[in-house]
């Protein structure tokens, strides 16, 4: 097993491993880099599977990042830490695939009949190094698929603007000046504390339940996303690498955008905006304000999450980068 454990309030890791871990989910084009390294993985593992097994090996150049999962017959399967929407990598670093062929054969790994692998790039080397290496030994079924979308923030604001539709952009025009007449203001929070953390999280919360999304109890203050932003939010805080924005009308906070960074890229987590001014285009409003101060800070890339159609179809207006990822069942022969 490898060196992370948890008290499940706070994160060990090893400073070598994690600096790998953090290192190589920037390095080795992940369509979802911030989902693929140790900060969401195992904020994810801290506030809702904590007691799954973690089996996190490394090599000089490879990390694989899995999670045992016990299954009904009394087997045991090794799937993502973060198993629920699957947006990370677990196998990250070029060596990956012969690290894993490698571990597999070993009798620390042979009791996994299953093995779960999320955000594979359809196409992409690892995922031929996996076919190659793997398919004498395992049946490879195709288990899921996924659709990311990021955007590029080069030549800042006005750069990331002239990527969007003339339409879009009017309505946007629009739609701010008409919050700046009504005295709406957007305030900036970049939290260094776990009290700091707790005080925004939970305005957040508050803004969140008077949202539609809270209305109809499928929001963030439901378990387990109530818990898992808790910790996200606090463990971005202690490396300064949460990005918090609000929407305030007169002292009332009325929306509400969040994400963390990993090097020079951005990853949206949540955003929502109190019921009663749906009208006033707060979520447009608050994109686009992250957007600028993003830009001010030199971030490169603004990765918005899945792109499935539905509720998330707004995404299709902000981002032109389409980033696919699949999962994969390995069934031992």
């Amino acid at each position: 097993m490898g060196d992370v454990c948890f008290d499940g309030s706070a994160i060990f890791c090893p400073v070598e491993k994690e600096y790998l871990w953090r290192r190589l989910a920037l390095r080795t084009q992940q369509a979802d880099p911030f989902c693929s390294g140790p900060l969401w993985q195992l904020s994810f593992h801290a506030a809702v599977s904590p007691r799954r097994p973690l089996y996190v090996q490394t090599d000089d150049e490879a990390v694989l990042a899995f999670a045992g999962q016990p299954l009904s017959d009394g087997s045991m399967a090794l799937t993502p830490i973060e198993s629920h929407w699957l947006f990370g990598a677990c196998l990250l670093g070029g060596n990956a695939p012969a690290l894993l062929e490698s571990w597999l054969g070993q009798s620390e790994a042979r009791a996994f009949s299953k093995i779960l692998i999320s955000g594979i790039r359809p196409g992409g080397k690892r995922a031929i190094h996996l076919l190659r290496r793997l398919d004498n030994n395992f049946h490879i079924l195709h288990f899921a698929d996924g659709l990311q979308c990021a955007a590029s923030l080069k030549g800042g604001l006005d750069g990331f603007l002239a990527r969007r539709s003339a339409n879009h952009r009017q309505k946007l025009a629009k739609t701010l000046r008409r919050a700046q007449r009504a005295g709406i203001v957007f305030e900036r929070h970049a939290p260094q504390t776990d009290e700091e953390a707790a005080s925004l999280y939970a305005r957040m919360l508050a803004v969140e339940k008077a949202s539609w999304k809270g209305i109809a109890a499928c929001g963030m203050t439901e378990q387990p996303a109530r818990q898992l932003y808790a910790v996200l939010v606090r463990n971005l805080a202690r490396q300064g690498l949460a990005r918090i924005m609000f929407a305030r009308h007169g002292e009332t906070d009325i929306g509400f955008i969040f994400g963390g960074k990993a090097g020079n890229i951005y990853r949206g987590q949540q955003f929502s905006y109190h019921d009663a001014w749906k009208r006033w285009g707060i979520g447009n409003l608050l994109q686009v304000e992250q957007v600028r101060w993003l830009c001010e800070e030199g971030a490169r890339r603004y990765d918005m999450g899945p792109l499935d159609g539905g509720a998330m179809r707004y995404k299709e207006h902000w981002t032109e980068k389409r980033l696919p990822i699949q999962s994969w069942l390995l069934l031992r022969r």
